[in-house]
C-alpha cells in the first residue's frame, strides 16, 4: 500500500536493483526516430553489438525532418531505414505511412496502463496520460534499451497535481498546462513524476491529456501520468478487445495501476481553474506564462498549428471552429501540420483542411520539423511565431525567433487578428 501510480508500475517491471534508489526496469516498448536513434544505432554498429532485444517491441518512425531537407537528414534516415529492414522491424513508419511519434504511436494502439516505455526524445512524458511510466533518454540509455530491452531509473518521487473547477469556454488543456507550468516553474518537478489528477483530468478526452502530459518535461518533470480510466479502455478498446470479453473486464486488469489512496506524495498541489483565462508564454522560458489578455496587441509574423502537443484531431476542430468563415490577416503567414495522416484523412472528412486553407493556411505534411527550427515553418532572425508547440527556447523555431506557446483556438484567433488575442473576439 502507500505506492503512486509509478511506484506500482516500477514494482511491476523491475529486474535488477543495483543500488538501494536504482531500479533496472524492464521495457515494454522502445520508440524510435531518425534525429536520436542513428548515433545509438552507429555506435552499436561500431562496437559489434549491431542487434535488436525484440524487434517486435520496437517502434520506429521518421517525423522530425519529413521529408529530408538536406542529403544530412535524408542520411539520418537512411540509417534509420536501413537498420529497421535489417532487424526485421515491422513497425516501421516511414515517408507517407509517418506521423508525428507521440501522437503516431498512441494511434498506433502501442501504449497501454502500466507499460514502462523510452525514447530519444524529451516529450515521450506524453504517453503518460495513458497510465504508462514514459521517459525520454540519452544515447547510452537508448542503446541499452535497443539491446537488452531494459532501462535503469532512480526511485521516482511523484508529484500530484489535483486540478479542480471547471474550465470556462475558450479554455483547454494547453491552457492549464501552461497555468501549471506557469505557477511551478521550469524546475517545479525535475526528476519527479507529475501525476496529474482531480475533477478536470476525468472530463477530459485522451487527446487533452496528452496535451497535459507531454509539457510535464517543460517543468523539469521525467514523466506526466494519468490514472487510467474508462476513458482510457474506450480509446483503446479497438486494439485490446480480443484481450479482454469488454471494456470493464479490461479496467478490471488496468485498475492495478491506480495509486493507493494513501500513497505517498512528495507534495500534493491543488490548482483551480475555475477562472482560469486563456493563457500564452513570452520571453524565452515555459515558465515565463501571463493570460493572453496581458498579451493582447503583441504582433507576429507566423502562426503554425501542429506537434506533438496539439496537432491531433480535437486541436484542429477547434483552430477550425475559430477559423470557420474568416481570413487569415494580410500582415501574417499560417501553417498547419496534422500530426499523423490519420489526422489528415479525418480533417478533410470533415472539411477541416478547406476551411484552413480557405482562411488562408499553409496545410503541410505531418512532421515535427518546425517545431524544432529544422523545416516547414522556421523563422527568420528577430520573427514572431504564435505556435500550439511546447518549448519557446530563444532559437527553438530558428536563430533569433521568439515563440509565444497558445492553445490551437488563441493561435487561430491570432491568425485572423494579426496580434495576439484571446479568441473569444471571433466567437460565432
Amino acid at each position: 500500500m502507500r505506492k503512486t501510480i509509478a511506484q506500482k508500475i516500477f514494482d511491476n517491471h523491475q529486474v535488477g536493483k543495483p543500488d538501494k534508489d536504482i531500479h533496472v526496469l524492464r521495457l515494454d516498448a522502445v520508440f524510435c526516430h531518425e534525429i536520436t536513434t542513428p548515433p545509438a544505432i552507429v555506435d552499436l554498429e561500431q562496437r559489434g553489438k549491431d542487434r535488436v532485444f525484440d524487434p517486435a517491441r520496437i517502434k520506429v518512425v521518421i517525423d522530425h525532418v519529413s521529408p529530408a531537407k538536406d542529403s544530412k537528414t535524408a542520411l539520418q534516415g537512411k540509417i534509420l531505414r536501413n537498420w529497421a529492414r535489417r532487424h526485421g522491424i515491422v513497425d516501421f513508419f516511414d515517408i507517407g505511412a509517418n506521423g508525428v511519434c507521440h501522437a503516431l504511436f498512441p494511434e498506433k494502439g502501442f501504449v497501454r496502463p502500466g507499460y514502462t516505455l523510452i525514447m530519444g526524445d524529451s516529450h515521450t512524458c506524453t504517453h503518460g496520460a495513458f497510465g504508462a511510466f514514459a521517459a525520454g533518454v540519452g544515447t547510452t540509455d537508448l542503446e541499452v534499451g535497443i539491446l537488452k530491452g531494459v532501462c535503469a531509473f532512480k526511485t521516482p518521487d511523484t508529484l500530484r497535481i489535483n486540478i479542480t473547477g471547471n474550465l470556462l469556454e475558450g479554455v483547454f488543456a494547453k491552457d492549464v498546462i501552461l497555468s501549471i507550468i506557469g505557477r511551478i516553474g521550469v524546475n517545479g518537478a525535475t526528476n519527479k513524476v507529475i501525476e496529474f489528477t482531480g475533477p478536470v483530468v476525468a472530463a477530459m478526452d485522451m487527446e487533452a491529456r496528452m496535451t497535459l502530459c507531454n509539457m510535464a518535461v517543460e517543468a523539469g518533470g521525467t514523466c506526466g501520468i494519468c490514472a487510467p480510466d474508462r476513458v482510457t479502455v474506450d480509446y483503446l478498446w479497438p486494439f485490446i478487445k480480443d484481450e479482454y470479453d469488454n471494456p470493464q473486464a479490461a479496467l478490471a486488469a488496468y485498475s492495478k495501476f491506480l495509486p493507493d489512496d494513501d500513497a505517498v506524495y512528495t507534495q500534493t498541489i491543488d490548482h483551480d481553474v475555475s477562472t482560469l483565462p486563456p493563457m500564452a508564454t513570452f520571453g524565452y522560458r515555459p515558465d515565463n506564462v501571463n493570460p493572453v489578455s496581458a498579451m493582447a496587441g503583441t504582433p507576429v509574423d507566423q502562426i503554425y498549428i501542429g506537434s506533438c502537443t496539439n496537432g491531433r484531431i480535437s486541436d484542429l476542430r477547434i483552430a477550425a471552429k475559430v477559423l470557420a468563415g474568416r481570413r487569415i490577416s494580410d500582415t501574417v503567414r499560417a501553417i498547419v501540420s496534422p500530426a499523423t495522416p490519420a489526422v489528415y484523412n479525418q480533417a478533410l472528412a470533415e472539411g477541416l483542411i478547406k476551411t484552413f486553407m480557405d482562411a488562408g493556411f499553409c496545410v503541410t505534411n505531418p512532421t515535427c520539423g518546425a517545431c524544432l527550427g529544422m523545416s516547414n515553418g522556421v523563422l527568420a532572425d528577430g520573427e514572431v511565431c504564435a505556435a500550439t508547440t511546447n518549448r519557446n527556447f530563444n532559437g527553438r523555431m530558428g536563430k533569433g525567433g521568439m515563440v509565444h506557446l497558445m492553445s490551437p483556438a488563441t493561435a487561430a484567433a491570432t491568425a485572423i487578428a494579426g496580434t495576439i488575442v484571446n479568441s473569444a473576439l471571433f466567437k460565432g
